[in-house]
Parts: C-alpha cells; structure tokens; sequence
C-alpha cells in the first residue's frame, strides 16, 4: 500500500487508503523500488505507503509517476496489486481531489479508510498461524501488532490506570498465545522473552526523548525546557532536573513534568552516557529497577 501527505493531500492504498496528500498503500515486498520513488516511500512489515502534497499539479504528477513506477515494479517481480482493495484518501482543507491511476484502472476514492486496530491483528494472527513457537509469533507481534501500540505514544498514551490497563491487555494477550509459557505469570513472561510491558516502553521512549534534549541531538532546540537543579547529594546522578510545581493536576501528565521525576532517579552510569546508543543500553539495563 502506497500513502502520500502533505498541505493538500491524497493517499491511494491496497486495502488502506489515504492522502490533501497522496497515498497508495499495498502489501508487497519492497525490493529497491523506493530508489526511484519522488514522493516519500514509508515502509513497514505489512504495507507501504506513499506520499505526497498536491497542492500544485507538479505534486499530483509525482504522484501519478510514483504509481506507475510501483505497477512496472510488481509487473517485473511478478507481484499483483489488488486494485479492488486500492483507495484514495483527499486529506486537507482545498484538497483538489485529484483522480489517480493504478495501470489502466482508476483508482476508488473516498474521504476515510477504517484500519484495523490491535485486537484484529492479533485476531488474524490466531487465525492464520499454526505454529504457537516463541520462533513464529514473538516476530509476528513485533513487526504487525506492536508498532500500533507504540506509535507516537508520547503524545497520545493513556494517562487513567483503566485505560493503561486496556493498553496493556493487547500485549498480554499476545503473550498468551505463545506456547511452554502458559505456567508463568504476565511478568515472568515478558522477562523469558526479553521485553517490556508497555508501560516500561512508553516510560523508555520518554527518558530518550529526555537525553536527546538534555544532552544528544536537540540540545539546542530543548534549552529552557527542563532546569538543572543544584544538588550535593551524594547519591544523585550528578544531572538533576529541577521539578515543576502546577496549580492544575493535568500539568502532571505533560512530558517536561512526568519524565523529570523518572530521570533524577537514573543511575549515574546512566545519566553520564557519552551517547545515544550507550545511554539506551545502560538504561535497559535500569529499567527493571524503576518501576
């Protein structure tokens, strides 16, 4: 599937679809089309979506070349679009809702396309696989399910215990799938397969978006987002953030004011990390000791 997004979009897609952008979406392996590819190709393990601004006719022309690229693509691999499953989604106020081909045919347009959600997909997965091997479904979790649990979590994730508990149930679900693990609890699950719960995650995303404003690559866009408190106790990280104080209790859940709370409590080894890569191990190191 292919998806294109810009000031006005559209998006086609196999089985999804999307775009005042355009986007096509088709599942389909990617070889090295993307190469060639005008408009911006994103990729992930079930779909590919392309996409682009038409807010001027050179956008909906990329568009259009990027798609004929894609069907001489499957054409040579030989792959085959579902056409009938292919939509374009018109996103964006004075979208022109431009029409787009896919070879010979048209392309189906339409102002929304329903995706499916987590319980769906774990759903297909029961349905379709045989096997309940670590081997075969841990991978399936990883690359179909868990990147809609994930994804941009920092913005969006739930804040009320139900709602985290809601979160949580997709991931345990998954776990129970998974046969010889039937005998141990949620925990003991995820530390014999070497993953976090959720909650662990989003806490994980939230302290590398922390070093990457404190000290890795947005430094200079994060000044005056977090203040050093002066500390000389022994036992702090020698990098303590100073904590806010808020008159409403939404303040809370804001990222400047719930990850202050979480850094000060980093190991010093994990604060003092030269760098991006080593501050994401030592902090997997922690993790299990932070919450």
């Amino acid at each position: 599937m292919s998806q294109v997004q810009g000031p006005a979009r559209e998006s086609c897609e196999e089985q999804k679809a999307m775009g005042p952008e355009t986007g096509l979406e088709a599942k389909v392996q990617h070889g090295n089309v993307d190469r060639e590819i005008e408009c911006t190709l994103s990729k992930s393990a079930n779909n590919t979506k392309l996409c682009g601004a038409v807010d001027m006719l050179e956008g909906r022309d990329a568009i259009q070349r990027d798609l004929d690229r894609l069907e001489r693509w499957a054409h040579a691999n030989p792959i085959k679009f579902n056409k009938a499953k292919c939509k374009v989604l018109h996103m964006g106020r004075g979208n022109p809702k431009h029409k787009y081909r896919l070879g010979g045919e048209w392309i189906e347009s339409g102002p929304e396309e329903k995706d499916l959600g987590p319980n769906r997909i774990l759903g297909c997965i029961k349905r379709s696989m045989a096997s309940r091997s670590r081997e075969v479904i841990l991978p399936l979790y990883s690359d179909l399910l868990r990147p809609h649990l994930k994804y941009c979590v920092q913005l969006w994730g739930p804040q009320r215990k139900k709602d985290m508990d809601l979160w949580e149930q997709v991931q345990r679900r998954a776990m129970m799938i998974i046969r010889g693990l039937e005998h141990l609890s949620y925990e003991d699950r995820l530390r014999e397969l070497g993953l976090f719960s959720l909650g662990k995650r989003k806490l994980r995303g939230d302290l590398i978006a922390a070093f990457q404003y404190l000290k890795g690559a947005y430094k200079k866009a994060g000044e005056g987002l977090f203040t050093r408190a002066c500390s000389d106790r022994m036992r702090s990280n020698g990098f303590t953030l100073k904590e806010g104080r808020f008159r409403l209790a939404i303040r809370k859940k804001f990222f400047t004011m719930r990850v202050v709370r979480h850094w000060n409590r980093l190991p010093r080894e994990v604060a003092d990390a030269p760098s991006l890569e080593a501050f994401k191990a030592r902090l997997d190191g922690a993790l299990s000791n932070l919450v």
